[in-house]
């Protein structure tokens, strides 16, 4: 048997252990240790899937990856067509790691009504959309269905929605210019909202409409075989740079890539800061609970000084007396860490489940409610750093113990 462990283990389930005088201060030291664990759990949950869900959205408007014509400048409206028949569409098969490629067109347009107007994008989107995201942000209505023949069927923002007083089931009129030559009269569509969405972005809600692609084809004077861009969707998004180089040497030399990264880097930029600021919050925590746990440590050297002295007395060396002390800390921690799994865990998944705490101002956020994201890998991987760092710290109070000498000790009181 471990004797050091064996002594350890005596010194926790003893009863003169829970009536000492180091018991509230071990208590403050365990609680210390559960309450870092649960901000840090906190602050990792919800600042990974604030970034995620952030991230997310900018990828449902606009793919993480986009391929365009180099004509078009990065504009936002599509101003030079590029040919559907290419070698990565429908599928990329060249490339691993892609989850889905389709064909879209924007055109910017006014809606008007007899109230009031609105300028707009118009997404224009055909039968290979993945509708699958715009299903959590749909609030009323279905998703349009460009599957058969030209329709004029749309899916509008619920702000746009708000700001021109429409609803489910009414027509509007919307106007766009001819490329060609604005000063002619401008086309004009009559369109049937079957859906109103709010994905939370004020930045794309407040623009996007989604049309039929044929519209836009037809007003841009464009081939049925020619899209205004390519969005690719990625399996994962850790990804995006190395799989943008990939696309980029397997296009022709006419078109161009640009992830969403790039396109949006002062969003990606602010999400950025989630990792420092989680990155400080742990270190603060872990600097908090070892000092916490280091006078805990001294306190428990300090009553069990003549304890020390006797186990010198009959041959102990230094290592073995300071590892008994080192077992008790490892335990006080191991419970620390216990609570503040259960509880730190426990209001994760009940915000995942319920999302009961809700941002002040969602339009800073892009997002109403605080999103949580779990990862069991992470939540191990923190639990194992904390009992270790904390341990590293113990190790240098714990040199205490070499300087104790046994005759005195042996009278201490």
């Amino acid at each position: 048997m471990n004797l050091e462990f064996f002594i350890a283990k005596r010194l926790i389930k003893g009863k003169e252990h829970k009536s000492s005088i180091s018991a509230p201060i071990i208590k403050i030291a365990i609680v210390a240790i559960a309450l870092g664990v649960i901000m840090m759990l906190i602050a990792i949950g919800t600042g990974v899937g604030l970034k995620y869900k952030i991230r997310e959205k900018v990828a449902a408007f606009n793919g993480h990856i986009q391929i365009y014509n180099y004509d078009n400048n990065t504009s936002d409206v599509s101003v030079v067509p590029v040919s559907l028949e290419q070698e990565f569409y429908p599928e990329f098969k060249d490339i691993d790691g892609i989850h889905h490629i389709q064909a879209v067109a924007s055109k910017g347009g006014i809606i008007r009504t007899e109230d009031t107007f609105e300028g707009i994008i118009a997404k224009g989107v055909g039968k290979d959309y993945d509708w699958e995201v715009f299903k959590d942000y749909l609030v009323t209505g279905t998703l349009p269905k460009y599957t058969g023949e030209l329709n004029d069927e749309v899916l509008i923002s619920q702000i746009l929605a708000s700001r021109l007083q429409l609803k489910t089931g009414d027509f509007f009129f919307t106007f766009f210019l001819k490329d060609d030559d604005p000063s002619q009269i401008p086309n004009q569509r009559k369109f049937k909202i079957v859906g109103i969405y709010d994905s939370g972005f004020e930045e794309f809600d407040s623009n996007y409409i989604f049309v039929d692609l044929r519209h836009i084809q037809r007003m841009n004077k464009w081939e049925s075989n020619q899209a205004g861009n390519f969005e690719v969707f990625l399996n994962s998004f850790d990804d995006i740079d190395q799989k943008t180089k990939e696309i980029y040497g397997k296009t022709v030399s006419n078109l161009d890539t640009q992830n969403i990264k790039d396109k949006y880097y002062k969003i990606f930029e602010w999400i950025g800061l989630f990792d420092f600021n989680i990155a400080l919050i742990i270190g603060i925590m872990v600097i908090v609970g070892g000092i916490n746990m280091i006078t805990a440590l001294l306190v428990l050297i300090l009553e069990r000084t003549q304890m020390i002295g006797i186990l010198k007395a009959l041959g102990s060396n230094n290592w073995s007396i300071r590892k008994v002390f080192l077992y008790n800390a490892t335990y006080l921690i191991a419970v620390g860490l216990f609570w503040g799994n259960v509880l730190g865990l426990g209001l994760l998944l009940a915000q995942e489940k319920y999302r009961v705490f809700k941002f002040p101002n969602p339009q800073e956020y892009y997002i109403d409610y605080i999103p949580v994201h779990i990862d069991v890998v992470t939540v191990i991987i923190l639990n194992v750093g904390v009992l270790f760092l904390c341990l590293l710290m113990l190790l240098i109070p714990s040199y205490i113990i070499t300087k104790i000498s046994p005759v005195k000790a042996i009278k201490f009181e």
